[in-house]
């Protein structure tokens, strides 16, 4: 298959498959089902998806398959899941910024999710990222075009959005970015759950000293913070060492 696609789409294909795998190893899969996305380079119109029906730890860069905006596969052996076509297509054609996008319906992500306090700055982590989160509530939508306007105008300019009663989504111009700042809003909701189930009065930082640190960590105009290209080349060196076979 490489014979017939850019390098630039197989270096996406391997990418996202990596990513898959990864959320194997982090505990956020959920069967079958959720999914991650990445724009095609040169095809703004097309982007990558899992194969509905194959559990993440079965993705390979191969194996992805190409969506247009319709929701039509334009190369691959699988359907696309509707849900997920959906979500990304709402992500992706709204933000031309926005290059991946990451789905998940963790516990500990759609326990806040149903928290009326939102996303609390509990954490460091949760400090990071603060100035990141949007919130969507849970519709019921037969029309799929309004669902798609519903989470695009949600979205607005941010890169994390806490799904209400459903789960937790991710955006970032590259692979690395979008992981990031995921992993960074998943542990800041388990961190929550901890704390709230364990204390009737926690501690909540100075707002001044969380401005401070999300001055800090805030999106960078000019591309992804320098530490997260370096964690993502950390995190597929674990992977290299499980012995994890991606990028066939």
């Amino acid at each position: 298959m490489t014979n017939t696609i850019s390098a630039e789409e197989w270096q996406v294909r391997c990418d996202l498959a990596a990513c898959y795998h990864l959320f194997v190893k982090f505990g956020w899969t959920d069967l079958i089902f959720t999914h991650l996305s990445a724009r095609v380079p040169g095809e703004p119109n097309h982007y990558l998806m899992n194969p509905y029906g194959l559990l993440f730890n079965e993705i390979t860069a191969s194996n992805l398959i190409k969506v247009d905006f319709d929701g039509n596969v334009v190369s691959g052996d699988h359907p696309c899941n509707q849900a997920g076509h959906e979500i990304h297509t709402a992500i992706l054609k709204a933000r031309p910024d926005v290059n991946v996008a990451l789905h998940s319906h963790t516990r500990a992500g759609a326990a806040v999710s149903a928290m009326g306090e939102g996303l609390l700055t509990l954490s460091q982590h949760a400090m990071e990222i603060s100035e990141l989160v949007c919130y969507h509530p849970y519709t019921y939508a037969p029309d799929s075009n309004l669902e798609c306007e519903r989470l695009a105008a949600d979205m607005g300019d941010k890169w994390l959005m806490i799904m209400h009663n459903h789960g937790l989504l991710g955006a970032g111009r590259t692979m690395a970015e979008a992981f990031y700042y995921l992993y960074m809003l998943e542990v800041s909701c388990k961190i929550q759950v901890d704390v709230m189930s364990a204390s009737s009065n926690p501690v909540l930082p100075d707002p001044e000293a969380v401005a401070s640190l999300t001055r800090h960590t805030a999106i960078n105009p000019d591309g992804p913070h320098s530490y997260v290209d370096v964690n993502w080349a950390a995190m597929l060196r674990q992977l290299e060492r499980d012995g994890v076979d991606w990028k066939r």
